[in-house]
């Protein structure tokens, strides 16, 4: 074989690999494409009824957040049975610059429920997602503005911050808050934002472990029951 032979099989085999990588890259492209147009098939969770058990319980709990926050499980359990990880268990969470504890609600491929917050105040980046997130205050403040506003947005106790897919907002907790989250969307495109400070940032591995330990024993229990 010359080298020019040599050459042009090369030429052909880098040829074939870029084309079966344009292939593969376009048919997962046309997949996520399909899925993201019925996306709202798989949702189990309104916003509105997850708003009007916050504010229920606001009303009968202010002045004591653990129980405000066992008996919105505790509702959610009755609203959504078979859909809500009922066993209390917090872990860090490090993102975007801020730090928080979580509670794993619910997990699944498309939509999560927790509840966050932090009893000593943080602030930093909401992140981007191809998701929406609702934010229901239970107890304190959250602030927030997008780039460009003068002005700050406050959400108070039973109020909801809506960030809408695509968007993202600078927000802070001034002292203490604690809310009932939910996202529906793609979740494991937002693990990357949720992780990223831990790995490179505070090097907690317990929570790390925790945290994937938490959303894949519920995720794999969604899937067992249907529910993407």
């Amino acid at each position: 074989m010359t080298i020019k032979d040599s050459s042009e099989k090369s030429s052909c085999c880098s040829t074939s690999k870029l084309l079966r990588l344009l292939f593969v890259f376009t048919l997962l492209a046309a997949v996520f494409v399909g899925f993201d147009q019925v996306k709202e098939r798989f949702y189990v969770f309104d916003q509105h009824v997850l708003h009007k058990v916050a504010q229920r319980n606001i009303e009968k709990y202010q002045n004591d957040s653990h129980a405000m926050i066992t008996n919105i499980a505790a509702d959610l359990e009755r609203e959504y049975p078979g859909h809500i990880q009922i066993k209390e268990e917090w872990v860090f969470n490090n993102a975007g610059g801020a730090m928080g504890s979580m509670w794993i609600l619910h997990a699944s491929i498309t939509e999560y429920v927790i509840i966050f917050g932090t009893p000593v105040g943080t602030e930093g980046h909401t992140g981007r997602f191809l998701a929406d997130d609702y934010f229901i205050i239970l107890e304190g403040e959250q602030w927030a503005y997008a780039a460009g506003e003068l002005k700050r947005e406050v959400y108070k106790p039973g109020e909801m911050h809506h960030l809408a897919r695509g968007n993202c907002q600078q927000y802070k907790i001034p002292e203490h808050a604690w809310a009932l989250e939910y996202a529906r969307g793609w979740i494991p495109l937002m693990l990357p934002f949720g992780m990223f400070d831990t790995i490179f940032s505070t090097v907690d591995f317990v929570s790390f472990y925790h945290t994937f330990r938490l959303y894949g024993k519920a995720a794999i229990s969604e899937l067992l029951q249907g529910k993407i």
